[in-house]
């Protein structure tokens, strides 16, 4: 995995500090008991004695070492388990004084074995989330909150019954978020203004990045905009910036593209798009478009070769209904 300084700096701060509270708790844990019930005081200080002898023994090699090493393990046993019948008598945990760890595989140091231990990676996937996930940042959508009753029972023009077909998309949607790897597939979501495909974009973009992954959920206005902005831009600051979030969309675990054909068409924003969509393919990082363009208008807006990976890549899932707007200003909701 390649990673950002930046975000990765970001995200073994929060570790550091996440280890720093920890241990300020345990000290105060300590302060506490030690006032509390002295008796444990006084063991603590005789466990820590034993510590010095047994470095000390093991320093000199005295002879006869292993029966005073089995000696000094007894006791040491026996003072723990003491400290553990009193706390237990006093009304707290057998392990209340333990160090306290957030992770237990790398004791919050961030690494195991030299290298990134997960509850780091999983960090510094929120660190990129909380910079690429712009559109996750303004609303509370969620799956318990889809309102499937905003689409009609009768039949449209073509024979399907809104919200049932919705239904079976509302379902696709969250075994995809609820099940997402990266090996999930790519989806492309077409239909009109007004349908859902944006709040169930949205439902999707939570629940994935509250299992861990990393998640750019944007227009694809802003973000095609930045690939123009590393290109064109002559604030170096604005250059190397953009830059740094087209690396990101690139390289993140799941990109979302919403609301694709509003924006301006432009020889820049097709070459753009292109090398999105063409370098996610590549490394097989799961991609999802949100688009008010039917499949077969892809060409005709943007490539041949754009029209053609989608169509090919992507899973396409037409979205139906009336205006969800329009409904609910009809109900009075």
């Amino acid at each position: 995995m390649n990673f950002d300084g930046k975000l990765l700096a970001q995200a073994r701060r929060v570790i550091e500090e996440r280890k720093a509270s920890n241990e300020a708790e345990h000290r105060n844990r300590v302060e506490k008991i030690h006032a509390e019930i002295p008796e444990i005081a006084s063991i603590d200080r005789q466990l820590r004695q034993q510590m010095a002898s047994l470095m000390g023994l093991a320093l000199r090699g005295e002879a006869g070492l292993g029966e005073k090493l089995e000696e000094l393990k007894q006791s040491n046993l026996g003072l723990q388990a003491r400290r553990a019948e009193l706390l237990v008598a006093h009304g707290y945990p057998f392990d209340y004084l333990d160090e306290i760890h957030s992770c237990i595989k790398c004791r919050d140091t961030g690494f195991c074995n030299g290298s990134p231990c997960s509850c780091l990676i999983e960090q510094y996937n929120n660190e990129m989330t909380r910079e690429l996930g712009v559109l996750m940042n303004t609303g509370d959508e969620s799956f318990e909150n889809f309102d499937l009753t905003l689409y009609g029972t009768e039949p449209d023009e073509d024979g399907l019954v809104p919200r049932e077909y919705m239904q079976g998309i509302y379902d696709i949607c969250r075994d995809y978020a609820e099940n997402f790897s990266s090996d999930s597939r790519n989806l492309f979501f077409t239909g009109r203004t007004g349908v859902g495909k944006t709040y169930l974009s949205a439902c999707i973009a939570r629940v994935v990045a509250e299992k861990g992954f990393s998640v750019c959920y944007d227009t694809a206005s802003a973000a095609l905009g930045y690939f123009e902005k590393e290109k064109f831009s002559r604030n170096p600051e604005e250059s190397e910036e953009a830059s740094s979030r087209v690396r990101r969309m690139v390289s993140c675990d799941l990109m979302i593209l919403d609301d694709l054909g509003t924006e301006m068409v432009t020889p820049m924003s097709v070459s753009a798009l292109y090398t999105l969509i063409n370098d996610r393919l590549v490394h097989h990082r799961p991609t999802i478009i949100s688009a008010n363009l039917a499949a077969d208008q892809l060409e005709d807006k943007y490539s041949q070769q754009i029209a053609s990976r989608i169509t090919g890549e992507y899973v396409s899932l037409p979205f139906i209904g009336k205006d969800i707007r329009l409904v609910k200003r009809e109900r009075g909701i």
